[in-house]
């Protein structure tokens, strides 16, 4: 029987980009079990996006490194099941070929850009390495020109003087949009998004998705995006593909998992995705301040304006005031750059500041290095990376027991007190005498937790502790911190650039921008009436989570009952 042209082109429309069939990758003996990825399949066409949705060791990235031929083999390697790449078996192709295949027809974006750019190259260098792997025969001001219309293409500003910079001097957002440029560079056919926004502010995530979906919607791009967050999902997906342990445990169309979601797992990960909902206490009635902040000024100056160029000169804080009393929680919210991890590292005395005063019980810690020594111990912090944080080559139980050993106690009652904490915190009683490598992410976030009570802390900054966690993790981590301000009646800076955390965290909340703080008050009332347009933007960039008009509807009756909940995520 013929085929028509025009049946032809319909057939090459609707026939996949992307095809898995009974996927198994092998893990290495002695891992937890011993297949990463088992039976997987799926199956992606042009103009579409499928998510990926699960948690950490759900096996999701092994796909996406299964598909890029990334894997490291033989320790780890597919063993059954195929990969198919506009028909193409990329698991019967040689490295020869799948370097063709790289960065020309499949391109990749990673999770963390800066250890995917080289810190010592121009952004225009690297660009142009891709053109000289796929595509030489260009000369210098051809390339030149394509690499600045690339990055304008993906929104960057002043391109021309962009390509020209150092990753280092890019924030986080413009980091990954020059990834998206690299990896959209030759107009690839698939591209695969390896959690891009995991740690990137709401405002920019709303931007490089909105970005995705314009290229994608320009181009017919197939988008296979792995993520843990269904914000993300309910934003971007057409298809859905739910992970729990290696295992697809269900999948269909975005709006159907959803809205209906039939597997206890995937109901659980939505239920763990933060509901915008302020949890309201009563106010504080001691009227002793742990903590006072007044007119906090800090600026940082880099380049001598001389060999480097324009000196710049960042006023990272300017003029901050605010106070906190003991038992409260304030949030200190904003994008990356807006000042709110420089004012938590001046808590701490990591960073001096330029003027102003910081009262802890009424001291001034400006004054002289012995006040701060004195205080030291009684204000701890919790960082964003616990890994990074914690020494790879010491065991969890000395971490925790090293702050009391500084300050003086027995070795052996400093140890049995970290044991304790480790214990309080949910970890298993041998988790003293472990490595930091040996935990999870959300572990490590606990250990952090346990090594900053360790000394008895009366003020607690938290400098986004679950930005990079998945959803049900950072839910876990998020009670944790609540039980621990109660029980131990904490203060409590929490910085985070995300407005639904909190509303579940936070009595009070000052918003950051550019150094300045533009609205302070109760958590209810700034989020339920926001005075300025920049907090009014923050909202506006969260997530919209898809749901059941059933249970919408629900919601707003369980509102009405309980008229001072706020929820402002418009869900």
């Amino acid at each position: 029987m013929s085929t028509t042209p025009s049946t032809a082109r319909a057939r090459a429309q609707t026939a996949p980009i992307l095809e898995i069939d009974g996927l198994d990758i092998r893990l290495p003996p002695g891992a937890d079990r011993a297949l990463a990825v088992r039976g997987v399949s799926l199956c992606l066409r042009a103009g579409e996006t499928l998510c990926i949705v699960g948690e950490s060791g759900s096996g999701k990235s092994m796909i996406a490194n299964a598909v890029m031929g990334l894997l490291p083999t033989p320790r780890v390697a597919p063993v059954a099941g195929r990969i198919l790449f506009e028909g193409v078996d990329l698991l019967a192709l040689d490295e020869a070929r799948m370097r063709t295949l790289r960065g020309r027809r499949i391109g990749m974006i990673f999770q963390e850009p800066m250890t995917a750019l080289n810190p010592l190259m121009r952004i225009g260098e690297q660009i142009g390495e891709v053109f000289d792997a796929h595509a030489s025969g260009f000369g210098a001001d051809e390339k030149r020109r394509r690499i600045v219309a690339a990055l304008a293409d993906v929104g960057l500003p002043e391109p021309e003087r962009l390509i020209d910079s150092y990753p280092f001097r890019l924030s986080g957002g413009q980091r990954q949009r020059v990834m998206i440029a690299c990896a959209l560079l030759l107009e690839p056919r698939l591209l695969i998004a390896d959690e891009p926004t995991t740690a990137l502010d709401v405002t920019t995530q709303a931007q490089i998705l909105a970005l995705l979906r314009d290229l994608q919607t320009r181009r017919g791009t197939a988008v296979l995006f792995i993520t843990h967050d269904f914000g993300v999902v309910s934003a971007i997906a057409d298809q859905v593909v739910v992970m729990q342990a290696g295992e697809v445990v269900e999948a269909g169309a975005a709006r159907r998992v959803l809205t209906h979601p039939e597997h206890a797992y995937t109901r659980r990960l939505i239920a763990s995705i933060p509901d915008g909902v302020v949890a309201e206490r009563a106010p504080g009635t001691d009227p002793h301040y742990v903590l006072q902040v007044q007119d906090l000024c800090k600026t940082y100056r880099t380049g001598s304006g001389l060999l480097s160029g324009k000196a710049r000169v960042v006023h990272a804080a300017r003029d901050v005031t605010f106070a906190l009393r003991r038992g409260e929680t304030l949030g200190i919210v904003g994008e990356s750059g807006s000042g709110k991890s420089s004012v938590g590292r001046c808590l701490v005395g990591l960073s001096d500041f330029d003027s102003g005063r910081i009262l802890f019980n009424g001291r001034n810690l400006s004054r002289g290095a012995q006040s701060r020594r004195l205080a030291r111990g009684k204000i701890q912090m919790v960082f964003q990376d616990p890994y990074a944080s914690l020494n790879p080559r010491q065991r969890v139980g000395e971490a925790v027991a090293s702050g009391p050993i500084a300050q003086g106690m027995p070795r052996a009652q400093a140890l049995t007190q970290a044991a304790e904490l480790l214990h309080l915190v949910g970890l298993d009683a041998d988790a003293a005498a472990r490595f930091p490598h040996e935990f999870s992410g959300g572990q490590r976030q606990r250990i952090g937790i346990a090594r900053a009570l360790a000394t008895e802390p009366e003020l607690l900054v938290a400098d986004e502790p679950v930005s990079a966690l998945d959803v049900s993790v950072q839910a876990q981590v998020l009670a944790l911190f609540a039980e621990v301000r109660e029980r131990f009646q904490l203060a409590m800076v929490f910085i985070t650039h995300d407005l639904r955390v909190a509303a579940g965290m936070c009595d009070h909340i000052a918003v950051m921008q550019r150094g300045t703080i533009v609205e302070y008050g109760r958590t209810a009332q700034v989020l339920a009436a926001p005075r300025h347009a920049y907090t009014r933007k923050l909202i506006a960039a969260i997530p919209r989570l898809l749901r059941d008009p059933a249970m919408d509807a629900a919601a707003d009756a369980a509102a009405d009952a309980a008229p001072d909940a706020a929820d402002f995520t418009g869900a």
